[in-house]
């Protein structure tokens, strides 16, 4: 499963098409992206896991974000603001 991984995150170029959200408004795809980014980490982390699975998540938000959405979020996970449950 981990080799199935790697390769998809080899030829990822920009995030593909998510059912979830078929409208060309991508802010919840976003939001939802970099949520289960840190929520992957977080539950892995506790199991003691690699947490390169995760990485998927990571780069879909980071294609679909803007940056200074990531910045602000980052900044507000920090201090403990973050209005999402992570």
């Amino acid at each position: 499963m981990a080799e199935d991984i790697k390769a998809k995150l080899e030829k990822y170029r920009t995030a593909p098409f998510d059912a979830r959200f078929p409208n060309q408004n991508q802010t919840r795809n976003c939001w939802s992206n970099y949520v289960d980014y840190y929520r992957c980490q977080k539950a892995l982390d506790a199991k003691g896991l690699d947490t390169q699975p995760c990485e998927w998540y990571r780069r879909v938000y980071k294609s679909l974000c803007p940056i200074s959405w990531i910045q602000k979020w980052d900044e507000q996970r920090e201090d403990g603001t973050f209005p999402g449950k992570i």
